[in-house]
């Protein structure tokens, strides 16, 4: 619900740069517009970049931590591992 309404809210602050534009009123056009763009395009590419969930461990060398959270899309519960050379996190659904 939250991702359609930062969506509605980007594309309301898009109208009213291009209603701006055409009233010759350069400048907050251009803040609407790159306001609507960043949250478009941040809102619907979230998704996309957003910690991806493994549904085995992960092999030698990965420390399980103490972390656990539930997803809220899947609504499973997620454990999250470390590779402590690299820093690297992974997700994982139990």
């Amino acid at each position: 619900m939250m991702r359609g309404i930062l969506i509605a809210i980007g594309v309301v602050a898009l109208l009213c740069g291009l209603i701006a534009l055409a009233t010759g009123a350069f400048p907050p056009a251009a803040i609407f517009g790159i306001w609507g763009i960043l949250l478009v395009i941040g809102t619907v590419f979230e998704r996309v970049t957003y910690k991806q969930t493994h549904t085995t461990a992960p092999g030698a060398g990965w420390e399980r931590t103490a972390e656990r959270f539930v997803d809220d899309a899947t609504g499973h519960p997620i454990t999250v591992y470390i590779e402590p050379k690299t820093g690297e996190r992974r997700y994982v659904q139990e």
